[in-house]
């Protein structure tokens, strides 16, 4: 096919902070024009970047890599003029998203109710912390309280269980929650294809904590008792432990299909009498003596460097993987080869690499990165294609309706 699978495609990203937005970043990546909508004064999102403990930079690095080739229209949606102009920009919208609580999207008139009357073929996509029914239906949160918090994986990842939870790093939860709420909307452009009709769609940040604790938590559905994650000095298995090598830097193993591999491991380590000991001749004596197994495999391991590791396990095809710091990653070309890292070159643009969205398409070439907008930067813009005059736009700017 010809150009890019969203092209012609405009979103309303009338959302704020990470995981919403980033669902309308993905479609831009496919073609899709989208407009963020941010109300005077602009999404707190823009400050975060600046908080205690960020990663110190001379630009908007988050704003950068969730909100990229987006146009920005500033509209002060408490204004019936800006209620206007909003739908306006519904009747020629295919896709609105809001991640606003249920109490501010009536307040500003913008439900779905509110909403579908300008456009009955739009998808009105919805995000919440904690679902759309139920008394905290409007409740807000985070990706750190609903997602991380209340699905039980901050409890469960301590590195001890005497020791305080983990916390989350920022927006960890919400860039796979906004990804879950592009594949709804992605549903919903199948459906208004075969049907012609418009869709509510949603997500949560909780049912997506729930989704990745599955694991763990169909056990407890199913009346299982959880036990606490022990130290990984006392770790279940050993060929599935985390180890430091001579440099200090720390890989883990994951032989998972251990009676394909255990010899090949054996044999890469050099350490042919650890299948002698009568504590580890069979996998069921490994996990009995997994304590013991891996206090010998740290001696192992700390008599090479990573690099010797790193190319003793490749040779012999054992599934392993290094501890990665995040500031080895641009260094890293592997992220590059997989997608996770792409170039955003041009003048305008303030990093020359930014991180890729993690939906492919065999065929389709993602959009060019550009900037993502200052704020209201592109409101005369917007304003003329919905047949504003500039003498229009200059009275609203001057009533505060645009910013």
């Amino acid at each position: 096919m010809t150009g890019r699978i969203f092209d012609g495609l405009k979103v309303i990203d009338c959302a704020s902070f990470i995981a919403a937005p980033v669902a309308a970043t993905i479609l831009g990546d496919f073609g899709a024009d989208v407009i963020k909508i941010e109300a005077p004064g602009g999404d707190p999102y823009r400050s975060l970047h600046r908080g205690p403990g960020m990663p110190a930079a001379d630009f908007d690095y988050a704003w950068f890599a969730d909100n990229r080739s987006k146009r920005g229209l500033c509209l002060d949606l408490k204004q019936a003029k800006a209620q206007e102009i909003l739908h306006k920009l519904i009747a020629e919208a295919d896709i609105f998203i809001t991640n606003f609580p249920f109490p501010v999207r009536e307040k500003l008139k913008l439900r779905y109710e509110d909403l579908q009357g300008s456009n009955p073929k739009l998808i009105y996509a919805s995000l919440t912390a904690y679902g759309e029914d139920g008394p905290e239906a409007s409740k807000t949160g985070f990706d750190s309280t609903a997602l991380w918090a209340r699905s039980g994986l901050m409890d469960l990842v301590r590195t001890a269980p005497d020791l305080a939870p983990t916390r989350s790093t920022p927006g960890m939860g919400d860039h796979p929650t906004g990804t879950a709420l592009f594949a709804a909307i992605a549903m919903a452009l199948y459906k208004r294809a075969t049907t012609g009709e418009g869709s509510y769609v949603s997500t949560s940040l909780l049912a997506n904590g729930t989704w990745w604790n599955s694991f763990y938590v169909q056990a407890a559905l199913a009346g299982a008792a959880i036990p606490p994650r022990p130290h990984r000095d006392e770790w279940f298995n050993a060929l599935s432990n985390h180890y430091v090598c001579k440099c200090g830097r720390w890989f883990i193993l994951a032989l998972v299909n251990e009676q394909r591999q255990i010899g090949k491991f054996i044999s890469a380590i050099e350490r042919p009498d650890i299948l002698e000991d009568p504590r580890f001749a069979t996998q069921d004596d490994r996990k009995a003596n997994a304590q013991a197994l891996t206090r010998i495999l740290d001696a192992v391991f700390a008599t090479r460097t990573w690099e010797e590791w790193e190319a003793i396990l490749t040779a012999n095809d054992i599934t392993f993987g290094i501890v990665r710091k995040v500031g080895d990653v641009p260094g890293d070309r592997t992220f590059a080869d997989a997608g996770g890292v792409i170039a955003s070159p041009g003048a305008d643009n303030p990093a020359d690499r930014t991180i890729g969205s993690p939906v492919f398409m065999r065929g389709q070439d993602k959009a060019p990165v550009r900037p993502a907008p200052d704020l209201g930067q592109h409101n005369d813009a917007v304003m003329a294609e919905l047949g504003y005059t500039p003498s229009d736009i200059a009275a609203l700017r001057a009533a505060g309706v645009l910013q």
